[in-house]
């Protein structure tokens, strides 16, 4: 029997890194886990589920963008090295500067690819984002047009083509489509936050474009097994059923569920979960907000933020969470997300256990925010 891995998490504490811990716990994956994060876990709005996985002896605070900070990060007490290398690091807040993404997540990406490369890791997985592809209805495919829409996006790409020309570094790139699930605090759940206050005011939720609009989604349990699939794919399975001449020569992976999530299904799902109805703006005030995007944005986050902090006193939530109903301008482009994950499937053989958003797995959601103290529930 082959030993485990020892598995090396680069922002291990953030949402997908603490979700993939906790499936290498769950299954007994790993001969040793390490969990590198710069914020300290009493800080990062940890469930009790993640105390074992997330547990001190296996965490480490540092900061893997500066490069002094590598040697400490990578170096085992028992002289070995590591076998997995996941990068679930980098900036994850939107309409930041320039500079914020070139260190927290360019910076970080290629410091710790070339520490891997030069440590002769297995597997280096890059967790990136289906925002690098050229927005369309039609799903995009891991070999299709690049042309990244938000900043996180334009700096994970240069990442991945900077990651791809480091000498001997064994590397996966998988783009990510939009994550959602227990706990999750960004996108599906602004949208949730959002309809509680609409639910509040008693008053209709409308999106801006059109039903169509793609925003395809996975769920954190199938992402983190992913994750976990494509290192092994790699390094232990050797690549089986890669054609490098027709796929490229970096293995590259889209992790999207099969649902082909649009705006409307969000719709439908938030409708019949708050009871409240649903509709989107007509072209009129579409093409107004085209056109005074900062305004429109403005004017709605001035509308619910009051209510939601009203919501949360009326709820006793005197120590917030990380939810919001405030909304990002750059994730309410006119842009389809829109992925096609097929290719996980056939050559990994990997299989969705949660293949499309549903009514139930939202309400799983809503239901995690109450258990942690997050939501207000109501009355």
């Amino acid at each position: 029997m082959a030993e485990k891995p020892a598995v090396l998490i680069i922002g291990g504490l953030g949402y997908i890194g603490r979700f993939l811990a906790l499936h290498i716990q769950k299954n007994n994956l790993a001969s040793e886990v390490r969990i590198v994060d710069k914020v300290l876990p009493q800080l990062a709005w940890l469930a009790p589920e993640f105390e074992d996985a997330c547990s001190r002896d296996k965490f480490m605070q540092a900061d893997a963008s500066k490069e002094q900070s590598l040697p400490r990060i990578f170096d085992r007490s028992n002289g070995k090295e590591w076998d997995y290398v996941f990068n679930c690091g980098g900036e994850t807040r939107y309409s930041q500067e320039d500079e914020v993404y070139k260190v927290r997540s360019l910076a970080l990406s290629v410091a710790a690819g070339k520490e891997a490369a030069k440590r002769g890791v297995k597997a280096f997985v890059e967790l990136s984002t289906g925002m690098v592809y050229k927005p369309d209805s039609q799903p995009s495919k891991e070999g299709d047009k690049l042309k990244p829409w938000s900043k996180i996006a334009v700096f994970k790409l240069q990442a991945e083509e900077q990651l791809a020309k480091i000498e001997g570094l064994n590397l996966i790139i998988v783009r990510l489509a939009h994550v959602y699930g227990d706990y999750a605090s960004q996108f599906v759940s602004t949208a949730l936050c959002l309809a509680r206050v609409y639910q509040h005011l008693h008053e209709e939720m409308k999106w801006l474009w059109t039903k169509d609009l793609r925003v395809n989604t996975v769920h954190i349990t199938d992402a983190a097994r992913a994750l976990w699939a494509v290192a092994d794919w790699y390094a232990v399975q050797k690549q089986a059923n890669w054609d490098a001449k027709a796929m490229g020569k970096i293995p590259t992976f889209n992790i999207v569920d099969k649902g082909q999530t649009s705006q409307g299904t969000m719709a439908e799902i938030i409708g019949k979960l708050f009871g409240i109805e649903t509709g989107f703006q007509g072209q009129l005030i579409s093409t107004f907000a085209r056109m005074n995007m900062d305004s429109v944005v403005d004017d709605v986050n001035d509308e619910v933020l009051g209510p939601w902090a009203e919501l949360l006193g009326d709820a006793g939530i005197t120590r917030p969470g990380p939810l919001t109903p405030f909304m990002e301008k750059e994730l309410l482009k006119d842009t389809d997300l829109s992925m096609d994950g097929s290719r996980l499937e056939k050559v990994v053989g990997f299989t969705y256990e949660k293949p499309k958003i549903t009514a139930e797995l939202v309400q799983d959601m809503i239901d995690s925010y109450t258990r942690i103290g997050w939501w207000p529930v109501a009355k």
